[in-house]
């Protein structure tokens, strides 16, 4: 089954995407934030917290933050400090901790001198997180994984033993991806909560600790099961680019990561997550992580029919950004929904039209395709017809990660019961529907090639008037999703530094590389 579009205006729309991701990676180049330099921190292994339960990464940027110097760059101080106090990077951090160091006031060596200290252990790291993705190709060539679109299925209870025990039982279900939901709020912290948790509001805290519990949970089901399980977290927020590195160095398998979405629908500034958002793809990148963007989300404050080329033209843009930061297509797993008005007479043939159409015009990429919400009463009979219409289009138009819907939507967080049916229902339609994409022919003319020509058409002239006012100016405007966002507002401005002459982050140079 193939839609007819205008392949011109598919090359408009890219080539204007391309351009508008330049021109904003020309201001990512010159800035650093105070979370990118705590990734770094992370990556030379400094973790734990003091005895008032802050984490160390915080305390050295915020001791360099005050000398004036994290334009510099974490690298370069550590570094430095290294060379003038023989103590590894974690002991350095333990000795700000305590007073007995400030980073800035330490007498300075030559840069070549500090990048030949810190090159070490940024090669160690990278070589670490490139065996964590060499031990996942190991899992799936030597037990596999199941058949797209793989079955992602949620745990939220906010205790992470007990979400372990949800988990292995989704995979046991059938799940292909068990996405650990953060709790409510997190996105909007500017620090990483430290170790195993067992008290979090609508989900659970993502710390590194919480990463590595859940995947040696998930390695043992994979074996039991003979299935390869991957682990989905959310490195969105204040803090993007660090929980990226935990994933990375924990060997998570999908990160949602999508500046846009902190932007909108959690206030946070727009300078600040653009440059962490570049940092965290090019981790997710190297790690082999498939990231998920936060398209779907645009549909839920506007309407699905009127909006739908606002996610069209975003999923052109995230692609841009993620081959910006080294990310491949088969790891972009780029977002839309099922979320007509089940009111609106031909709702199914648009949705059929919009999916088919994201699926011609980014072939490699596994999209991540989620379930009907808006419009999910309680009425679980209706429900399970509209998750089954939503599966139907999914299988039909060959997408790649299907977080499936729960009949219980809008009712209560999902039950075990809940959730079996929810993987019922999908494997029914998959295996009954596998190949009727394959049989199905598109009438040229029809209402679903009108719509996907008007939904590309109006994509691609947002996407040129975007390039001629630049994205920040279009954001500020509320052109995604109704919500007008500050450039100068929002939470997180204060950690935006411009870039010093001394500056260097040692993986960049080393992930692209590789």
């Amino acid at each position: 089954m193939k839609i007819n579009i205008d392949q011109k205006l598919v090359d408009e729309s890219r080539d204007a995407a391309r351009k508008i991701a330049q021109s904003v990676q020309g201001f990512i180049d010159e800035q650093t934030t105070t979370a990118t330099e705590r990734t770094i921190l992370r990556l030379f292994k400094i973790d734990g917290v003091d005895e008032f339960d802050t984490p160390y990464p915080n305390i050295v940027v915020d001791n360099i933050l005050q000398g004036g110097g994290l334009g510099e760059g974490a690298a370069f101080w550590i570094g430095n400090a290294m060379l003038e106090t023989g103590k590894t990077p974690q002991e350095i951090a333990v000795a700000v901790s305590k007073g007995e160091i400030d980073l800035t006031k330490l007498p300075l060596r030559k840069d070549k001198e500090i990048r030949d200290a810190i090159q070490p252990i940024a090669e160690a790291t990278t070589e670490f997180i490139w065996n964590n993705r060499k031990k996942r190709d190991d899992y799936l060539s030597r037990i596999g994984e199941g058949d797209r679109p793989y079955l992602y299925l949620i745990v939220a209870t906010g205790n992470i033993y007990e979400d372990i025990v949800q988990a292995k039982a989704a995979a046991a279900q059938g799940a292909d991806i068990i996405a650990v939901i953060r709790t409510t709020g997190q996105s909007l912290l500017d620090y990483v909560p430290y170790g195993a948790t067992t008290e979090g509001f609508g989900g659970t805290y993502a710390t590194q600790e919480n990463f590595r519990l859940m995947r040696e949970a998930l390695d043992e089901a994979s074996e039991k099961n003979g299935k390869y399980v991957r682990l989905c977290n959310y490195c969105s927020g204040l803090c993007m680019p660090e929980i990226a590195a935990m994933g990375a160095l924990t060997r998570l398998d999908v990160m949602l990561n999508d500046a846009l979405y902190g932007i909108l629908f959690r206030d946070i500034n727009m300078q600040r997550t653009i440059v962490d958002q570049y940092f965290s793809r090019l981790i997710n990148g190297f790690a082999g992580v498939i990231i998920n963007t936060g398209e779907d989300n645009y549909l839920t404050t506007a309407d699905a029919f009127e909006e739908a080329h606002t996610v069209l033209a975003s999923q052109m843009m995230n692609e841009q950004f993620a081959l910006m930061a080294g990310l491949p297509e088969e790891q972009m797993g780029l977002g839309h929904a099922f979320e007509m008005d089940p009111k609106m007479k031909n709702g199914f043939l648009y949705e059929l039209a919009q999916a088919q159409m994201a699926r011609q015009i980014f072939p490699k990429a596994p999209l991540k395709y989620m379930p009907p919400t808006k419009f999910m009463t309680g009425d679980i009979f209706m429900g399970q017809v509209q998750d089954a219409m939503f599966n139907l289009v999914s299988i039909m138009t060959g997408q790649g990660l299907q977080l499936l819907g729960m009949m219980t939507e809008a009712i209560h967080t999902p039950h075990i019961s809940d959730r079996m049916i929810a993987v019922e229902n999908a494997q029914y339609i998959f295996n009954n529907c596998k190949d009727l994409g394959n049989d199905l022919e598109i009438k040229p003319g029809g209402i679903m090639e009108q719509r996907a020509g008007d939904v590309l058409q109006k994509a691609r002239d947002l996407l040129v008037q975007i390039e001629k006012e630049g994205l920040f100016s279009t954001i500020e405007q509320g052109k995604f999703g109704g919500v007008k966002r500050s450039r100068e507002g929002g939470k997180g401005l204060g950690g935006v530094v411009a870039k010093g002459e001394h500056y260097f982050n040692p993986f960049i140079e080393l992930m692209l590389r590789r």
